[in-house]
């Protein structure tokens, strides 16, 4: 996968708009807050680990979405092993665990994977209460 993994701090202009390349990012529990909640796009969040076989299942789909949708959502994963802070603040009790965050509120979450068909469709849906917003 290549993927842009971001360092404490946040996103520099070059990490931004490699994020707009249509690829998923990954965060740690320092970069979340700046790149996931103060985002000025859409974000789905795939909260994952190395060793879950259903977050394997679902990375193709999210790196297609990631691509398809350049420029209108981020797609952006965090290793829970690595990175367990943002996982309690959500209570993330099961991985994969999507959540579909706009404006910096949790609009949706989506707890196990999903086939490619049905994930999509929950993506159509999240960008379009966005556009109703």
């Amino acid at each position: 996968m290549n993927s842009l993994r971001l360092k404490s701090g946040g996103m520099s202009r070059k990490g931004y708009e490699q994020s707009m390349i249509g690829e998923p990012i990954h965060v740690t529990d320092e970069s979340f807050e700046k790149v996931v909640m103060q985002s000025q796009v859409p974000v789905i969040v795939d909260f994952w680990a190395p060793w879950c076989g259903p977050c394997k299942m679902i990375a193709p789909t999210l790196e297609k979405i990631a691509r398809e949708q350049e420029g209108k959502l981020i797609v952006a994963k965090i290793n829970t092993d690595e990175n367990p802070n943002w996982m309690n603040k959500f209570a993330v009790q099961g991985i994969p665990t999507l959540l579909f965050v706009s404006g910096g509120k949790v609009l949706h979450r989506q707890v196990g994977a999903l086939p490619e068909r049905m994930l999509r469709d929950v993506v159509t849906q999240f960008i379009d209460v966005i556009s109703q917003n």
